[in-house]
């Protein structure tokens, strides 16, 4: 049966594919392979199988190296916006430093002007009471002196009734005639010279009135731009505030309480003190200036306080240099990845975040060569994956120091920083402290 079925299909298949034979020929003898008609169309279709075997195969590694060169272009299109989103903010971070530190010198310069002005409009206060009490000596010098005059002109006209009524019995004509005479001369040269007095302080007095109202006006003035000076530092202490307080709130922190545990951290007092001194005159009520005065010191002393929680506080960049942001943090692969990786050459300097001890500063299974640091309020750094170490276990560093170099130990696939930011033990996301402090650093 098998046999006819093959027959029959050699048969129908011998009008497209005619017998067919394959002479092998030898020193000594010749034969030949006969190639039916379906042991060619076997072999047709085998040929054909592999050939779209192939077209397939081709087409499909073809749309693979499309779409991984079309990935590599997109992977290699969001490295190049985010580096210059990157250079971005570091540049903006570069201006908001620049504000900061200018708005610092500002609030130096206003400080000393309205130190400049609190002393002379002490000097002019005080000259203003010297001038007071010297038209007070002018008035009474001045009452004293009319009181005098009146009383030689009392004493003129009872000296010329007693002349006119005597009747010369004890004196000559002529001899009451010269007495009359010089105490007339006398008379009128102490009223003139009373005169002369009585002028020249009332000059006096009007040059003193008018020197006490220039004051009055110089002192006005100075209050007025005693006020200017303190509305320009109130503004620029409230435009440096606002983005302090802005990173705080972004780095997920509570201010009021970082700032008091500052404030009991840096509350020294001391020195001799002087006897208790009692006036019975009372404490005069503190004036408009002098509150204001001490409410923008208020602020600046919460200011320093905010430059020093943040010199404690993991807000600075570990890299300086050039680098890629290779992976985020989060979960990669179904594990915990609790940091971020910074790539950069083999060497490149790392710095520490922020001031604190070394808590470790050796091998660590997966880290490879690492640094732990501690800083205040609970925080802590990891620097991972280093080449070389530059601190040790105990050593205290300051924001900015030179802790280690960038490297490729541990589990790594190539030279990069791990960069790990812990509050309370708990890993955080980095970029959370370092895009709050953009604005301000």
């Amino acid at each position: 049966m098998p046999h006819r079925i093959t027959n029959r299909l050699n048969a129908a298949l011998e009008r497209w594919l005619p017998e067919q034979r394959l002479f092998l020929k030898s020193t000594d003898s010749t034969r030949f392979v006969r190639l039916k008609p379906l042991t060619q169309t076997m072999a047709l279709a085998s040929f054909a199988l592999m050939f779209g075997w192939s077209i397939l195969a081709a087409a499909i590694l073809l749309s693979d190296g499309l779409a991984s060169g079309s990935a590599v272009d997109q992977a290699r299109r969001a490295q190049i916006a985010f580096e210059l989103r990157l250079d971005s903010l570091s540049r903006e971070r570069d201006a908001r430093a620049a504000e900061a530190l200018a708005a610092q010198k500002r609030f130096a310069l206003g400080l000393e002007q309205v130190s400049q002005m609190q002393s002379a409009l002490l000097d002019s206060e005080e000259r203003r009471r010297e001038l007071e009490t010297g038209i007070d000596v002018i008035q009474t010098t001045l009452r004293r002196t009319m009181t005098e005059r009146d009383e030689a002109r009392s004493k003129t006209a009872t000296l010329l009734a007693e002349v006119q009524g005597q009747t010369g019995a004890a004196r000559s004509g002529a001899d009451q005639a010269e007495d009359v005479v010089a105490t007339l001369d006398i008379m009128t040269e102490a009223l003139g010279q009373t005169a002369a007095e009585r002028d020249r302080m009332a000059r006096a007095a009007d040059e003193a009135r008018a020197e006490a109202e220039t004051i009055a006006l110089e002192k006005r003035l100075m209050e007025q731009r005693n006020d200017q000076i303190f509305t320009t530092l109130e503004d620029a202490v409230t435009v440096s505030m606002e983005p302090l307080d802005k990173m705080f709130k972004a780095a997920g922190l509570d201010s009021d309480s970082v700032l008091n545990q500052v404030r009991r951290g840096y509350s020294g007092q001391g020195g001799p003190l002087s006897p208790i001194v009692f006036s019975s005159k009372g404490n005069p009520a503190i004036s408009a200036d002098e509150a204001r005065a001490e409410q923008i010191m208020g602020a600046l002393d919460r200011m320093n306080m905010y430059r020093i929680a943040t010199e404690k506080l993991p807000f600075d960049m570990p890299v300086k240099a050039s680098h890629r942001f290779t992976s985020p943090f989060g979960y990669r692969w179904g594990r915990l990845h609790a940091g971020i990786d910074l790539a950069a050459p083999v060497g490149t300097p790392i710095y520490a975040a922020a001031d604190g001890v070394v808590t470790k500063a050796g091998w660590e299974s997966g880290y490879g060569y690492v640094i732990k640091l501690r800083h205040e309020f609970g925080t802590s750094t990891v620097y991972g994956h280093l080449s070389k170490m530059r601190v040790s276990e105990g050593q205290k560093v300051s924001r900015g120091d030179r802790i280690g170099d960038m490297g490729n130990t541990g589990r790594s696939t190539g030279p990069h920083l791990h960069y790990e930011v812990r509050v309370g033990g708990a890993p955080v996301n980095p970029m959370t402290f370092i895009k709050a402090a953009k604005d301000v650093f």
